[in-house]
């Protein structure tokens, strides 16, 4: 997943690349990070599939702090609509998504967002977010964008950076995909949120399979 021709920003990073899975092909991605002084811990599973021309996905994810916890759920729908192939320089997606409180009556809320990817050259990739999220419970709808660039070392190690908004609040990481398999890799990344640059750090897992 991080060779040069077939890298993607997804994982646990905030910017998506336009990419998604081959036709018959299966993913899941799981992840822990832990943010601040006084730390929000967070878990996420997120099994998809490619379903015809689209990827189908289910999120879930748990956040922890001082005691408190918050458990949400719902599913995901990714359409590449423009440069299907793995190695197009230019590509673009449409990423819908609904999530749903468990703990809190399961009140709902949303995301849209318009993933674009440039690839000036095999080993580099530089991906674009322009959308929205919608709160759960309110509906409140605040601006989502980013921007990321992933650089290739070589088939088993890429390098991403990204800044983005989510929330009203800016976040910067920096992180490596490290493939252990063509189909089975590790991201960490470290980041900096908000005009106090509280600190968090997250590893991940992925793992892609065949369904048919």
């Amino acid at each position: 997943m991080a060779s040069a021709a077939g890298a993607r920003a997804a994982g646990h990073f905030d910017v998506d690349d336009a990419g998604t899975l081959d036709a018959g092909q299966c993913q899941y991605e799981a992840w822990w990070g832990r943010t601040g002084t006084e730390p929000v811990n967070g878990q996420h599973i997120g099994p998809s599939c490619r379903v015809g021309p689209v990827e189908l996905g289910l999120n879930a994810d748990r956040l922890s702090a001082q005691g408190a916890h918050s458990v949400t759920a719902g599913p995901q729908l990714k359409w590449n609509f423009y440069g299907p192939a793995a190695d197009a320089p230019l590509r673009a997606a449409l990423s819908l998504g609904a999530v749903f409180d468990l703990r809190r009556g399961g009140r709902a809320g949303g995301q849209l967002v318009l993933p674009v990817t440039w690839r000036p050259a095999d080993s580099l990739q530089v991906h674009a977010n322009l959308g929205a999220d919608w709160a759960t419970g309110t509906g409140a709808r605040t601006p989502r964008g980013g921007l990321a660039a992933e650089w290739a070392l070589d088939d088993k190690v890429s390098l991403i950076a990204e800044r983005s908004r989510a929330s009203g609040v800016w976040t910067s990481r920096v992180g490596g995909r490290f493939s252990l398999t063509p189909l089975v890799s590790v991201d960490v990344s470290t980041s900096r949120t908000g005009p106090r640059g509280v600190r968090g750090f997250v590893v991940g897992l992925n793992h892609e399979f065949g369904w048919k």
